[in-house]
């Protein structure tokens, strides 16, 4: 009968989630996974991506999980389909697709437009 009470009690405690917003790593922006954060140059009116269509396959977004907070520098900008990307100082993030490990930076630089994004 203990036994049963304290698992009922322990079940009944609410497990916290703690959002992880992107990170410095190695001198650069990382996402919880260690994936290099980028910007894009073409991104110019406050709040909206311009990266769509095929870009976005190539350079898909950061997107932000619905637990996640907004504080400080770290925004987000809506999606088409309602949901949030992560952005930092108003600038929406990205992955790139051929960055395949923790720490790559395969995109830094692509056509001078994607740029890592550093301090």
């Amino acid at each position: 009968m203990i036994k049963t009470l304290l698992c009922i009690a322990a079940c009944a405690i609410p497990i916290a989630s703690y959002a992880e917003a992107p990170k410095m790593a190695n001198g650069m922006m990382v996402d919880d996974s260690g994936m290099t954060l980028y910007m894009f140059d073409k991104d110019t009116v406050p709040g909206k991506s311009a990266c769509t269509g095929g870009c976005s396959t190539l350079w898909p977004a950061a997107m932000a999980d619905s637990y996640d907070k907004a504080s400080g520098d770290w925004s987000f900008v809506p999606t088409a389909d309602g949901k949030n990307q992560w952005a930092y100082k108003g600038h929406p993030l990205y992955r790139f697709s051929k960055d395949t490990q923790p720490g790559q930076m395969n995109g830094d630089g692509f056509k001078g437009m994607w740029h890592a994004v550093k301090p």
